[in-house]
């Protein structure tokens, strides 16, 4: 089977991805109403043997509404004019949003404020304290 390649340790087979082609509006001129340009790319990433586990979860994050409820991922492309340059672009959106999915995103590491930062907020605190001290009312002695 064909493999579409997404980084040098993952690729997905194509019998993985179903396309089917639907009427497009936009560009085609007189040609619009009578061939089937826009394509319509169905990935099942809930499924996939191909997508290790860390990859699938943030692809379903990437993915947003493009994601169904049975986990099958949905690219419309009807850009251009032709099928095939549709469904290339289709293909392109699909194998960059996994692409996106492959890269960990870096762990957050916990940091403390510096002294001097709370200093610095200790005493921006006592001095809105002293401008609003003095809004009050004068005190009579």
């Amino acid at each position: 089977m064909p493999r579409i390649r997404v980084t040098p340790r993952l690729s997905i087979d194509e019998s993985e991805i179903v396309e089917s082609f639907i009427q497009a509006s936009g560009p085609g001129g007189q040609n619009v109403n009578k061939v089937a340009t826009a394509v319509e790319l169905r990935f099942d990433v809930a499924n996939s043997p191909s997508l290790p586990d860390p990859v699938r979860h943030r692809l379903v994050q990437l993915a947003g509404r493009r994601l169904t409820q049975d986990g099958v991922l949905v690219l419309f492309a009807r850009q251009h004019r032709t099928q095939e340059r549709n469904r290339a672009d289709a293909r392109a959106r699909l194998v960059e949003l996994i692409r996106a999915a492959t890269v960990a995103p870096k762990p957050r590491r916990p940091t403390k404020p510096t002294l001097g930062s709370k200093q610095r907020r200790l005493e921006a605190k006592s001095g809105r304290s002293a401008v609003k001290k003095a809004r009050g009312k004068p005190v009579l002695d």
